[in-house]
């Protein structure tokens, strides 16, 4: 039988949130293992863009440079934007620009792997936080002041477990935490296009009967490993930028879309999306339902629950990663607080104090999202003339418009 280790904490599920919190905590001097069952593939500038990419606000920029782990990902590739469009019609067109909060930008456009990957190596200079992979957990023992968790190869005892496996967490299941949700019925499709318009500081988003319909823009990168036949018409078009696409849908309108050769969905976003996306020539897609998930505690015991674990959101404001870096914060500054003041930093109460702070902060996120999805997707002429009133007041009012966009960044 092997020998079983001890840590302060064990963080299960090394994607984002899970590393950025392992990172987290090993600044404050605690002892981590960092538990996962695949290790992100290297960076190399010649590979194609991924299609699973985060917008980062001014927020989670801050705690990535707080990290450490900034820095290296500027090296790499991103895109900076500076402007946000929402609109369902020319009367209803609101546009939020960083010159309005005194910001240079909003935030940017990121490869989650690239984000994951820059934290990796930072893990890897850490000599406080030490690196199961490939490693998985079996099951983990409450214990009086910590827990046991059983790995497939390995036995840890640790003061805190760290769930960060993600909306399906095995961590969450095994606490016997519930969790309350719904599916939208409706999925998301990412699409990696190379546009006839030159690269675009602006995300934007426009609100169509079937769903939205979005635009992120994406670092300039020649794919040349991708090959794709085009017609006539599009040899003669230079594509200039890069951007990521996403079409909300009908699931079944989605399997559909995904049947498609690059060629005619290329045709099929040139008859739905606003023109002023101009040409695209498809790189790569993917699709995946719409969810919401929200676990009934994030607490329990020495568990907590971070990111996906704890909540899953409608992606309309591409606020799911920026809401798992709040939990990261929360919980890195309640520790933090409480061993300031020589408080038993892993102790039930003190934990309770992380949740108290994350819970309703994302719950009216949650609901705001849902409401915005609701009445955007309602057919009735009254409630879409009140959705424009809405939107066209905005628009108006600077203080109001400010406010909200303090708000999505993070920094309100």
């Amino acid at each position: 039988m092997s020998e079983i280790k001890t840590f302060d904490c064990v963080v299960i599920g090394g994607g984002m949130v899970g590393a950025a919190s392992a990172l987290s905590l090993a600044q404050l001097g605690l002892t981590v293992a960092l538990v996962e069952k695949h290790q992100p593939q290297a960076f190399s500038i010649e590979q194609p863009l991924d299609l699973r990419v985060s917008a980062i606000s001014l927020a989670s920029q801050y705690l990535l440079e707080q990290l450490d782990v900034w820095s290296q990902i500027m090296l790499w590739r991103s895109c900076q934007y500076q402007r946000l469009g929402v609109w369902e019609n020319a009367f209803s067109s609101v546009e939020f620009n960083a010159q309005e909060i005194k910001k240079t930008h909003l935030g940017y456009i990121i490869e989650n792997r690239l984000i994951q990957l820059s934290m990796w190596q930072q893990i890897e200079k850490q000599k406080n936080i030490h690196l199961y992979c490939p490693e998985s957990l079996l099951d983990y023992q409450q214990l009086e002041h910590g827990v046991k968790v059983q790995l497939t190869h390995e036995t840890l005892t640790a003061h805190l477990l760290v769930a960060a496996d993600g909306a399906n967490s095995q961590v969450r299941q095994l606490a016997g935490i519930g969790i309350t949700g719904w599916d939208y019925q409706q999925a998301a499709m990412l699409i990696n296009v190379k546009t006839q318009l030159p690269q675009q500081n602006i995300t934007w988003q426009q609100f169509l009967p079937s769903g939205p319909v979005a635009m992120l823009p994406m670092p300039n990168h020649d794919i040349s490993v991708i090959k794709n036949e085009l017609t006539a018409l599009q040899q003669k078009i230079q594509f200039q930028g890069c951007a990521s696409l996403v079409w909300y849908h009908q699931s079944d309108k989605i399997k559909q879309l995904m049947t498609l050769s690059n060629k005619q969905l290329a045709e099929e976003i040139d008859d739905v999306f606003p023109k002023r996306l101009g040409k695209v020539k498809v790189i790569n897609k993917g699709s995946f339902p719409l969810t919401r998930r929200h676990a009934n505690h994030y607490q329990k015991g020495n568990v907590v629950l971070l990111g996906d674990a704890a909540h899953t959101i409608n992606p309309l404001a591409g606020q799911g990663v920026n809401l798992g870096f709040k939990d990261v914060l929360a919980l890195q500054t309640v520790v933090s607080e409480a061993i300031a003041h020589n408080e038993l930093w892993y102790n039930s109460e003190v934990l309770q104090r992380y949740e108290k702070k994350r819970r309703i902060d994302n719950l009216v996120m949650m609901s705001a999202m849902d409401g915005f999805y609701t009445a955007f997707s309602h057919p009735s002429p009254v409630v879409k003339f009140l959705r424009n009133s809405v939107l066209f007041t905005v628009n108006k009012f600077t203080l109001l418009k400010n406010k909200a966009l303090k708000q999505a960044c993070g920094i309100d």
